[in-house]
């Protein structure tokens, strides 16, 4: 998830995150296993 906040940031700057956060590459790391859980909830 990300938020930003509406009256702080303009649409092009939250589309410019949004587009480097979806083409950025997880790289695991202290949240690895925080999102394993997730995705066997998921999967279930």
């Amino acid at each position: 998830m990300i938020a930003f906040g509406a009256r702080i940031i303009g649409i092009e700057v939250a589309l410019d995150c949004v587009r480097t956060f979806l083409s950025t590459e997880f790289q695991g790391g202290r949240h690895e296993a925080r999102v394993a859980k997730i995705h066997a909830i998921e999967n279930k």
